[in-house]
């Protein structure tokens, strides 16, 4: 049937925005597909617009590409919008306060609202973006006034290269030259940003920072393989239910779970509440993390 062809085709497309390590074999594989067919698809998505990229052998596609800034215009709301949901959801009265709660969680996780409530800093912020976007686009330096930096505990000024937004847009990816070091700054922490007519010069050093299934964010990803049963595959799906692509089955009524994570505190979380039901393929570091944390308690709970 025409409907399971096009199953495929957005199975595909899903696995290819978010493929890090599968190799074309193990993606036909999974979409259920020959590699003569996916050769077929990457030729199609391309002509579409979409962006292509192949790196050490693996095909992925750019979350940048025309189609899904389309999407997120039409779906995303704006401030505005957001602002007015959420008072929407304050001022809702139903007994039902558990489904309340899961909105304003939702919303909570896209939207400073502390920023919205505050129509001053929102023009503030505003301004802000707008240049970090001419800086990106036009691969300019800014001069960042005032950053208050919760971990220094300074206000002071930076001069930068912009060049990856971040959370949805209230924080900013950038290379600071004076330090050597690849930075993310939220923009409310932000007194002004001045766009500079001095081009970039450290591209080359630029570093890309991910965000995990998780919520956790790092340059760099590690690759966790592991067998779950029904339980831990159930309360995956419940906890996080956008870790549906992460899964395939396996024998004996288990699910195969893989997936990119910056770091092993979010994942560790979950596998060390449910060791007796979870079996760590890889990797080796998530494996010693995973030991190391059960001989800690082991330790505490001798000293009780």
């Amino acid at each position: 049937m025409r409907h399971d062809h096009l199953k495929r085709e957005l199975d595909l497309l899903l696995l290819l925005t978010q493929n890090r390590h599968l190799p074309t074999s193990e993606i036909c594989r999974r979409v259920g597909i020959s590699q003569r067919s996916f050769y077929y698809y990457i030729d199609f998505f391309e002509q579409s617009g979409f962006i292509v990229e192949k790196h050490s052998g693996c095909y992925s596609i750019d979350r940048t590409s025309s189609f899904f800034t389309r999407l997120c215009d039409i779906i995303q709301f704006t401030e505005d919008e957001a602002m007015l949901m959420r008072q929407l959801i304050d001022q809702a009265d139903t007994a039902d306060k558990s489904r309340l709660a899961d909105l304003r969680a939702k919303f909570n996780s896209f939207y400073d609202y502390r920023i919205l409530a505050d129509e001053q800093v929102r023009r503030r912020v505003g301004k802000i973006r707008s240049v970090m976007y001419e800086a990106v686009k036009r691969k300019r330096m800014v001069e960042i006034q005032g950053y208050s930096s919760p971990s220094s505990h300074t206000v002071s000024d930076r001069s930068v290269e912009p060049f990856q937004f971040l959370r949805n847009n209230t924080c900013i990816r950038c290379y600071e030259p004076s330090t050597g070091k690849n930075k993310t700054f939220r923009l409310s922490r932000m007194e002004a940003a001045v766009l500079t007519d001095s081009d970039w010069e450290h591209e080359s050093e630029h570093r890309t920072t991910y965000t995990d299934l998780f919520s956790f964010t790092g340059e760099e990803v590690m690759h966790v393989s592991l067998i779950m049963g029904q339980l831990s595959h159930n309360l995956m799906l419940e906890e996080y239910p956008e870790s549906l692509q992460c899964f395939t089955e396996a024998a004996g009524g288990r699910w195969a779970f893989r997936a990119d994570v910056c770091s092993y505190l979010g994942i560790g979380r979950f596998v060390l509440g449910l060791l007796d039901d979870i079996v760590i393929e890889g990797d080796d570091g998530f494996r010693e993390y995973v030991n190391a944390k059960v001989a800690q308690w082991q330790d505490i709970v001798r000293r009780e």
